[in-house]
């Protein structure tokens, strides 16, 4: 068989891709993998991720899971007669209603059912699975973990694709698909060192959103997306040409184009994932030294997004946490801080304002006025307290008590982009399908590529996403490849 022409040819390195390798080759299949990334740094966002999976078992997903994917699955404001056509199972519904949701129900159910033998699959490879410490001080929902994490999950898939002969062929970056007369997908041109090669086999794109490309952020989400920043390096490497050379032959768009995951970090750091989420203890203040949002309306896994996303509104896109000394007391707060940067601390809120370059009077003034709109109650930080200001606007659900106790503390926060929400659409088998709903023969998707969520993410599943679908889409590609 000559050196370019695979059963299945893989579109990128993270758990996504990886799981569709390993799938395919577990199958018999000749694979190669194209990664843009040296092999020191492949696995993309994978790599850097904590991987938390939305499961109350290593079995069995969370009781809410399929009701919150359809939910932010769905079209805003779409005609209700539109969206009852929508809710039907796909076999009822005509390919043009399928190409206009953004999840079909059966696509979510088929992830729902087969997140715990995929589970199951990843520890038969060595992976070990746990409820460990989140960096949630408190939470609505269950985490299950990877022991080590993204880069478990990256290490383990890789070492059995290299055991079941996969060919990896990194530094090198996908450019197009190609198709035939019919319209198949029959390969991938790829370019290493300025040369183009095609790669002749089955596609499966997983190779990431476009968090990336500052020239599709902008298309996309506005001028306002310079102030955002990857959550990581691996991000960097996500450059949307999986999303555009599928739409270019045909494919459906999904998800929605115009945002993305956000999550607080500190834009003083340089490491992956210098999250903050300690502000539900403080209140937040813009450069004009004032509050903007509700701090606290819920759990912080349930409401970092939301409230994440008034910060990126802000001027410049930043704002400051206030945090007294009152914080420290929390059992484990550092577990809410994964900055490696110190708090800018003064003795008094005029200081910290000095400190900081917010107004002086400005911020005083916010704090007293913060202060007292707060109520006499106990203050509970392990749980939600509804303990919440009077007559203050924007108001704080819980944890409102006054910001008093020196030594103050401040930390400033971005919305970093963990990834974009636009992308393809898949069916249950992670087929790609066209703008009429039918699956486009030859090519796949799994992992961030595919477009599944609108305004807001549901947590803790993307990377299950990747998993499940990459390992679906590597069988079905083999199980299909005599149908050419």
């Amino acid at each position: 068989m000559a050196d370019d022409v695979f059963d299945l040819v893989v579109a990128g390195c993270g758990v996504a891709g990886l799981s569709a390798a390993v799938s395919a080759a577990e199958a018999g299949g000749r694979v190669v993998v194209v990664e843009r990334a040296p092999r020191e740094e492949r696995g993309g966002q994978s790599r850097y991720t904590e991987a938390y999976l939305r499961m109350k078992s290593e079995s069995e997903v969370t009781d809410d899971f399929e009701t919150h994917l359809a939910e932010n699955g769905a079209l805003p404001y779409a005609e209700p007669a539109l969206a009852m056509e929508l809710a039907r199972p796909a076999r009822d519904r005509a390919g043009h209603a399928r190409a206009l949701s953004s999840v079909d129900p059966d696509v979510v159910g088929e992830f729902a059912a087969q997140a715990g033998p995929t589970i199951a699959w990843l520890k038969g490879m060595g992976v070990r699975f746990d409820f460990l410490p989140t960096q949630f001080l408190t939470k609505s929902q269950p985490r299950l973990l990877p022991v080590g994490g993204g880069a478990a999950l990256v290490e383990a898939l890789a070492a059995r694709a290299e055991q079941l002969g996969v060919a990896f062929r990194y530094e090198t970056s996908a450019q197009r698909l190609a198709v035939d007369e019919d319209g198949r997908v029959t390969g991938l041109v790829v370019r290493r060192a300025g040369r183009a090669q095609t790669l002749r086999g089955a596609v499966v794109l997983a190779c990431g959103g476009f968090e990336g490309n500052p020239e599709m952020l902008s298309r996309y989400m506005g001028p306002r997306s310079v102030f955002l920043r990857p959550i990581c390096k691996g991000g960097h490497f996500n450059r949307g040409e999986g999303i555009q050379m599928a739409l270019e032959i045909g494919a459906a768009g999904g998800g929605d184009f115009g945002s993305y995951h956000a999550e607080p970090v500190d834009p003083r750091s340089s490491i992956a994932e210098p999250s903050v989420f300690i502000f539900p203890y403080g209140i937040l203040v813009n450069k004009d030294g004032r509050r903007f949002t509700d701090e606290a309306p819920g759990t912080v896994d349930a409401t970092y997004e939301s409230v994440t996303r008034r910060i990126f509104e802000q001027r410049d896109g930043i704002a400051w946490v206030v945090l007294d000394a009152r914080h420290q007391a929390i059992p484990n707060y550092r577990l809410g801080l994964r900055t490696d940067q110190p708090p800018i601390a003064s003795d008094s809120i005029g200081g910290l304002a000095r400190a900081i370059g917010l107004p002086e009077a400005a911020l005083a003034r916010t704090v007293a006025e913060y202060n007292a709109a707060c109520v006499a109650g106990e203050w509970k930080p392990l749980q939600l307290d509804g303990l919440a200001t009077q007559g203050l606007d924007p108001r704080k659900s819980n944890w409102a008590v006054p910001i008093a106790e020196p030594p103050f503390h401040a930390y400033p926060i971005i919305s970093a982009n963990v990834f974009t929400f636009g992308g393809v659409k898949i069916d249950q088998q992670a087929r790609v399908l066209d703008g009429g709903g039918d699956p486009i023969p030859g090519l796949y998707a799994a992992g961030e590529i595919v477009g599944t969520y609108y305004g807001t993410y549901t947590g803790a599943t993307s990377v299950l996403k990747g998993l499940v679908f990459g390992r679906i889409a590597g069988a079905d590609a083999l199980a299909r490849r005599n149908d050419a």
